[in-house]
């Protein structure tokens, strides 16, 4: 796709971060918004940033728990009554939690895998079918580079991430082979500023976080927190890179140069039958 104006975007996660960057772009486009987050603060605020940089823009919000299929449909029907339809999809909305994977709770990996890998899922299964009857579209699935390289005390993310990156190139193949015309693209950024590293601000209380971390686990967190502060890349910039892959129809978006290299030593390292546990951390 290349011509936004007046088109509609679909946002996840809309009410901060990528989400909110997201938005700004495809509103300087002439884009129309529809934003979905547990965040309903979030989202007016988002508003408000649209408003204010590009007056007169047409936006809906939903608060949305991206994990339930129920709510995703009410999502992709907010936006056909609201707007005749939806063109670029955005599956964006994610979280983490930190600590050794062997300590990891249920709760843990419903929270995480619900909203980082089940709200892709039903983003994809609530809007394809209205994409391809109206032959136009694009479906953008937020990954990481942890769906590439899996670093340590990051275990369910980095699961959840590198289900991502298979779902969109699964995705991609059977839209090929259905002759649809909807395009798809998987971004998969390093480190940046965002609020992932606050996901607990929006956790449900039903599945809280109750294990005591580690001084290990406190660290890790730490480190993690100090990397997504100071991401060398700023969020306005990825997300205008993001568009600008939709507009090339480009599949793999790598905003961190670095990350290829990575994942060409691990290729190596694969076929060496060797680890290259140290070489493969972003």
């Amino acid at each position: 796709m290349q011509d936004f104006q007046n088109k509609v975007a679909v946002i996840t996660g809309g009410g901060s971060g990528l989400g909110r960057e997201l938005a700004l772009c495809c509103a300087a486009r002439g884009m129309k918004l529809v934003l979905g987050d547990v965040d309903e603060a979030g989202m007016q605020e988002t508003l408000r940033l649209v408003e204010q940089a590009h007056p007169g823009t047409e936006s809906v919000t939903m608060r949305l728990d991206v994990s339930r299929l129920e709510q995703m449909q009410e999502l992709a029907a907010l936006s056909k009554s609201r707007f005749g339809g939806a063109h670029l999809i955005f599956n964006n909305a994610g979280v983490s939690v930190n600590g050794p994977i062997w300590q990891s709770t249920v709760h843990d990996w419903d929270w995480v895998l619900g909203v980082n890998l089940y709200g892709v899922v039903w983003g994809i299964k609530a809007f394809t079918p209205m994409l391809i009857e109206q032959n136009e579209g694009h479906i953008i699935n937020t990954a990481s580079a942890a769906g590439w390289l899996n670093g340590p005390s990051s275990g369910i993310y980095n699961v959840s991430k590198t289900s991502v990156v298979a779902i969109s190139e699964t995705l991609a193949l059977d839209l090929r082979d259905a002759q649809a015309n909807v395009g798809v693209t998987v971004l998969c950024p390093a480190f940046f500023p965002t609020g992932i590293h606050q996901s607990d601000r929006n956790r449900p209380a039903d599945k809280a976080d109750t294990v005591e971390k580690s001084e290990v686990s406190l660290k890790r967190a730490a480190a993690l927190k100090y990397a997504v502060e100071h991401g060398r890349i700023p969020a306005t910039e990825i997300a205008e890179m993001t568009l600008k892959a939709v507009e090339k129809n480009q599949f793999y978006v790598f905003p961190h140069r670095k990350i290829k290299q990575l994942i060409k030593l691990r290729a190596e390292a694969a076929d060496r039958e060797e680890g290259v546990f140290d070489s493969m951390n972003p």
